[in-house]
C-alpha cells in the first residue's frame, strides 16, 4: 500500500485514503492493528459476497504517542470513528478538534478529514467505512441490502446525515458498548466467520446512531445536500488539490463530475464565481502554474505546463503573459523580488 489509492465517482477521480502511515506503523510493531473489509484498506480481506459495501472495520490501539499521522484524505463511504480512550487530534474541512474519550466522528465521502496534528496520540480508535454509493451531496443514498433499518428510519437516518455535517458528537454509553463488540467480532474473524455477528452488531451501531442524533437534535440544513453547494465543492477541489487540475476537463466531464446537466451546471458556476467553468478551470491552472514556478525551481516549463492540465508549455506561455503580463521564464527569474498583478 507505498502508492496513492484512487476512486472513481461518475466520470471524477478521487483521492481516497491509503491508510500507509498506519500500516507502517502497525508493521514497525507502533500500533496494534485489527481490521477487516474490502478492497485497498488495511487488514484481513473478508470474502467477495460477505458485507458487500463495508469497506472497513476495525480498531488500532497505540500505547505511546506517534511519529506519524494520516494526512488529507477522503474515503469512499461513510465513515464513523469512536475513540475509547486517549485523546487525539482530528480535522475536517477548515475545523481543528482534539478528541476525548467516546467522541464519536462522522464523515462523508466529500469531507476531507486528516488523523493526528500531525501525529497520532496514546489512544485507541476504533472505526467502521460503509459505501452508500455517494460522492457528492447531492447522490442518492444506496445502503447494503444487509442494513435492516426500518424504511421510515433508514429515511430518516439519512436525511440528517445528508443535512447535517457536524463532524464531532459525543457518543452514549450504548456506542461505547457496540464499538467494543464490534472489535471483538473482528478480533476472531477467519475469513468471514464473524459475518453475522458483524452484520448484527452494525445494523445496531446504526440504530444507535440514530438515536444519538435524535437525542442531540441535530440541526438540518437542506442546502448542505443542493446542487449549488455539490458545485461549489467541485470548485474548491480545482482551487486546491493539482491532481484535479491536472485531469483532462471537459464541459461536459465537469458537469457530469457534479451529477447535472451542462446548462445547470454552467449556470450554477457563474453565480458561485462569475465566470464560465473553463474559464474559472484556466484560472486556477495559472494561479497554481504561478505557485510552481515560484516554489518549484527544479521543475520545467514543460513540467509545470503538465502538471497544471495545459496540453503544452508554448500554450502555458500564451496565456500566461495574458494573466500576468510577463513570461512563465521571467516570472520565476523576478519571483523572489516582484509581485505580479494580473494584466489590466
Amino acid at each position: 500500500m507505498s502508492h496513492s489509492v484512487v476512486f472513481k465517482g461518475g466520470n471524477e477521480i478521487y483521492q481516497a485514503d491509503s491508510c500507509t502511515p498506519l500500516v507502517d506503523a502497525a508493521a514497525r510493531g507502533c500500533v496494534h492493528l485489527q481490521a477487516i473489509g474490502h478492497g485497498h484498506y488495511p487488514g484481513r480481506k473478508l470474502p467477495a459476497d460477505a458485507l458487500p459495501g463495508l469497506k472497513n472495520v476495525g480498531y488500532w490501539d497505540a500505547g505511546h504517542d506517534q511519529d506519524w499521522g494520516l494526512p488529507w484524505h477522503r474515503n469512499e463511504g461513510l465513515e464513523l470513528t469512536f475513540l475509547e480512550s486517549g485523546s487525539l487530534g482530528f480535522a475536517a474541512d477548515d475545523h481543528d478538534f482534539i478528541l476525548e474519550p467516546d467522541d464519536l466522528t462522522i464523515t462523508r465521502p466529500w469531507q476531507l478529514h486528516r488523523v493526528g496534528l500531525p501525529n497520532v496520540t496514546a489512544g485507541r480508535l476504533h472505526w467502521v467505512i460503509l459505501d452508500l454509493g455517494i460522492r457528492r451531496p447531492n447522490h442518492s443514498w444506496k445502503w447494503p441490502e444487509w442494513i435492516l433499518l426500518s424504511d421510515h428510519d433508514r429515511d430518516e437516518l439519512t436525511n440528517i446525515l445528508r443535512h447535517n455535517e457536524r463532524p464531532v458528537w459525543h457518543a452514549t454509553p450504548d456506542i461505547r458498548r457496540c464499538c467494543k463488540a464490534i472489535a471483538c467480532a473482528v478480533e476472531s474473524d477467519s475469513g468471514g466467520s464473524s459475518t453475522s455477528t458483524l452484520a448484527v452488531r452494525l445494523n445496531e451501531i446504526c440504530v444507535l446512531l440514530l438515536d444519538m442524533l435524535r437525542s442531540q437534535k441535530a440541526a438540518l440544513d437542506s442546502s448542505l445536500s443542493s446542487s449549488r453547494r455539490t458545485v461549489q465543492l467541485f470548485l474548491n477541489d480545482l482551487r486546491r488539490h493539482p491532481g484535479h487540475l491536472a485531469f483532462d476537463w471537459s464541459l461536459q466531464v465537469m458537469a457530469e463530475a457534479c451529477g447535472l446537466g451542462v446548462t445547470q451546471f454552467i449556470s450554477h458556476v457563474k453565480v458561485l464565481v462569475n465566470m464560465t467553468p473553463l474559464h474559472f478551470l484556466k484560472s486556477c491552472r495559472l494561479d497554481m502554474a504561478a505557485r510552481l514556478l515560484r516554489e518549484s525551481p527544479e521543475l520545467s516549463i514543460l513540467d509545470v505546463a503538465t502538471s497544471c492540465g495545459f496540453c503544452s508549455s508554448q500554450y502555458l506561455a500564451t496565456v500566461f503573459a495574458q494573466r500576468f503580463g510577463v513570461s512563465p521564464r521571467d516570472y520565476r527569474k523576478n519571483a523572489s523580488i516582484h509581485t505580479f498583478k494580473p494584466a489590466a
